[in-house]
């Protein structure tokens, strides 16, 4: 038999990977993250700001956030015994497996990308106001921007269609609630785009959240999130 055989492991243990006082901290620091944005997005609109030199330390305090978040995760793991290889399931063991999940990656980017011009176009949609002085233009944004991208891409994808994901499902018994809690919790956590930007990023953990699902793997979520995140900062795409 071959060992190519997708895993089940993100959609029938429905064991918490963690303990619940640890979740309800973590997205209480979203819907916090979702009320500062509110004000940020405010506050912006009244008065455009201009990012100046202040690219380089948004950055780097974007990738220390993000590794904060990927070690608060792994630490409520480990309370219960998960292992990070684990929630993230599936695994690399011939580069067909590499190839695989890099087609999955960008298949779903591909229908990610088809999706999201016609929600603007269908919404009138744009991007927020207050960030859009802060995408990368000199090398060194761009280098750093990419490491911003990597950092969101794998820690966002591990907490939300990971983490939160398997929380909602043991609360709720049903994959598909938790795809949708999450992807709401994911969309409000993205406050500081706007209200606006908010419902699209939910639809994206949505998409995202029943990849996960059907692959049995967040590897594919995090290459295309990684992926999409560089184009977009990079080439507004």
């Amino acid at each position: 038999m071959s060992t190519a055989a997708m895993p089940q492991t993100l959609s029938t243990k429905t064991e918490p990977v963690a303990p619940w006082f640890h979740t309800i901290i973590l997205a209480l620091v979203f819907l916090g993250l979702a009320a500062a944005g509110a004000i940020f997005q405010r506050r912006a609109s009244a008065h455009p700001l201009s990012a100046g030199s202040s690219h380089i330390v948004l950055y780097l305090s974007l990738i220390a956030a993000e590794y904060g978040l990927f070690r608060y995760v792994n630490a409520g793991l480990a309370r219960r015994g998960v292992t990070m290889k684990s929630l993230i399931g599936g695994s690399w063991n011939s580069l067909r497996d590499v190839l695989r999940d890099a087609g999955l990656a960008l298949g779903i980017w591909a229908i990610w990308s088809g999706v999201e011009p016609l929600w603007g176009h269908v919404f009138k949609i744009s991007h927020a106001v207050s960030i859009q002085p802060f995408l990368p233009r000199k090398p060194l944004e761009i280098a750093l921007w990419i490491a911003v991208s990597m950092s969101a891409g794998i820690s966002e994808e591990i907490a939300f269609r990971g983490y939160f994901q398997r929380q909602f499902g043991a609360l709720t018994g049903s994959k598909w609630a938790a795809v949708c809690l999450q992807a709401v919790l994911f969309g409000v956590g993205h406050g500081y785009q706007g209200v606006q930007a908010m419902a699209k990023i939910a639809l994206f953990g949505a998409l995202f959240g029943a990849l996960a699902i059907w692959r049995g793997s967040l590897r594919p979520g995090i290459m295309a999130h990684v992926f999409g995140d560089i184009l977009s900062g990079i080439f507004g795409i």
